[in-house]
């Protein structure tokens, strides 16, 4: 199982006060960053259509029937510092006991419960269940913008940051997790890793970003709604675009066009 070790990066942070180490300034800024963007209205120019998400959500995502708790959820991108101060995102392989999507690679989330204030409360929720993570540790810095999934589920990405790494002892829920592993944000920006699988949903064409990562363990795909959402972030935290093209709409794309072709 790939795991999340202690970085030395990380404990230079925690023990030495006298002088900022980089990785600290690093998400100093991304903090920053991600303030802001809570208050700004947020664009994805790279997409095809230039799509405006705040226009996106007024639309679609935040209608009576996508924003009832029935048909919302929350995940967490729960975000350290590496070794050599890149940010690195938490993710799992679901259990191939999961009469849904068994196997594949996600972020920490689901549904929404009736006794979670907020979307933050439903990811961290989440969070604790799958992979023992204590919502003490994780500090809330951004919701993103909402995305929608293939089961037409309003799905809302909530950046986190996990700064006390070292405190963090990952227990998974086997019936839920199989494996919890890292990466790094960035590669989602990059051609190294990534390929596009076309598929169609009713009569309708889209592309499935495909990411690989090796480890020590296993070789991990992280695909779908999964790669939507962290290339969605990455964009937003590197402020810069995938170097990849997207010549068809993914399928929050998909579903925009659908919703607005009947509003």
């Amino acid at each position: 199982m790939a795991c999340i070790s202690p970085t030395k990066c990380m404990v230079n942070c925690e023990s030495q006060k006298e002088t900022p180490h980089y990785c600290c300034q690093c998400l100093s800024e991304l903090h920053n960053l991600l303030k802001q963007l809570q208050v700004q209205k947020c664009t994805r120019d790279h997409m095809q259509g230039s799509l405006n998400l705040e226009f996106m959500s007024k639309k679609c995502l935040y209608g009576p029937q996508m924003n009832s708790r029935k048909n919302r959820a929350a995940v967490l991108i729960c975000l350290f510092n590496g070794e050599e101060g890149e940010l690195r995102v938490i993710l799992t392989k679901r259990s191939m006991k999961l009469s849904s999507h068994p196997g594949e690679v996600a972020l920490p989330g689901g549904k929404m419960d009736e006794g979670d204030a907020d979307d933050s409360a439903t990811a961290l929720r989440e969070a604790m269940e799958e992979i023992g993570l204590d919502p003490c540790l994780v500090q809330v810095l951004a919701i993103l913008k909402p995305l929608i999934s293939s089961h037409l589920l309003t799905v809302v990405p909530v950046v986190g940051l996990l700064s006390r790494v070292t405190e963090y002892e990952p227990v998974l829920n086997a019936n839920e997790v199989d494996a919890i592993f890292n990466v790094p944000l960035e590669m989602f920006l990059k051609e190294d890793s990534h390929r596009c699988v076309e598929k169609e949903w009713r009569d309708w064409k889209y592309v499935c970003h495909v990411f690989e990562f090796e480890s020590d363990q296993e070789t991990f795909l992280i695909g779908g709604l999964t790669a939507s959402i962290l290339i969605q972030a990455a964009s937003i935290i590197y402020q810069r675009p995938p170097t990849f093209e997207e010549n068809l709409p993914d399928f929050s794309q998909l579903q925009w066009e659908l919703n607005s072709a009947e509003l």
